[in-house]
């Protein structure tokens, strides 16, 4: 059937995750020719922003009944190019990588690649945030969608560990809080420690609070600390094969501490969340109220 023989619509698509990866939402704006436009959207506890760029796009076709001619209108080039760049090279062999790794969100894309077939389709890139009346819209339905998926994170059965730490460069002192959630019950943890920097309380906070675990567990673990999660899910394999040594052939600093961590880390199934700063979750407010009233307590004594 030639494109100009199906019935024709206009799809803005969206998505994205606070933080990412983390809780994401997608938004979708379906137009047609005297139609009111059709809205829809969605949330995933766990996501990035290619993911959740990639759902929106296999959410708004698979609405769609029967065959189509798209304009589909993305401000993602990961999905555009995917779509019209890589997916032919990706599909003919077998969704590897020319490194023949795994394609990254191989499900979505495989699931796109199924709805693609289904349609004629025109895949069109916009600037996100530039004043386009349904681009905003797509990314006003996914922004609103996030909160429903905010924190914690729905696992009933999970550990649930929110780390802090407050520091005082002028009492030359730092303190740490955590908060551990299991199947409704908390515990409350914090501690303080002098010379210590900031980076070795986010160690710290985390190592305490995955020592209370007296078996192996699931556990979402919450930091504001880059360091920590990109130290513990990107750094300390190769720290380890190294000898506890950076690139450079220099000893990896706090080294006692991301040792004992690597052991904890070990014997969990840690999933990361980093939490922006700026909105904090009030389960990770606590925490900080827990290492500032440590540290407080500590510089008065």
């Amino acid at each position: 059937m030639m494109a100009d023989a199906l019935p024709a619509v206009t799809i803005y698509t969206d998505g994205g995750c606070r933080p990412n990866p983390g809780p994401g939402g997608w938004g979708v704006v379906v137009l047609r020719q005297g139609s009111e436009p059709v809205e829809l959207s969605g949330a995933e506890a766990e996501a990035t922003n290619n993911r959740m760029e990639l759902r929106a796009a296999i959410e708004a076709l698979k609405s769609l009944q029967g065959s189509h001619a798209v304009e589909l209108v993305t401000d993602s080039q990961y999905l555009r190019k995917g779509v019209t760049e890589w997916m032919a090279g990706w599909r003919a062999k077998g969704w590897k990588t020319a490194g023949r790794k795994d394609v990254a969100n191989r499900d979505l894309w495989e699931a796109l690649d199924r709805e693609i077939a289904r349609h004629e389709i025109d895949w069109r890139w916009v600037k996100g945030h530039a004043g386009n009346e349904w681009n905003e819209r797509a990314d006003e339905l996914a922004s609103a969608q996030i909160p429903r998926s905010a924190l914690p994170i729905d696992d009933f059965d999970a550990v649930h560990l929110f780390t802090a730490v407050a520091y005082s460069g002028k009492a030359d002192a730092g303190a740490w809080g955590v908060l551990f959630v299991y199947r409704g019950n908390e515990k409350e943890l914090r501690g303080r420690q002098a010379g210590a920097s900031a980076n070795r309380m986010h160690i710290t906070g985390a190592g305490v609070g995955l020592a209370e675990l007296s078996r192996t567990m699931k556990v979402h673990l919450y930091t504001a600390s880059d360091y920590l999660k990109d130290g513990a899910t990107n750094w300390l394999k190769g720290w380890r094969v190294r000898n506890w040594t950076t690139r450079e052939g220099k000893p990896v600093a706090n080294r006692e501490l991301w040792q004992r961590l690597a052991t904890l880390l070990d014997r969990h199934d840690v999933h990361w969340h980093v939490v922006s700063r700026d909105a904090l979750p009030e389960q990770m407010e606590r925490a900080k109220a827990l290492a500032t009233a440590e540290l407080g307590r500590s510089t008065v004594n």
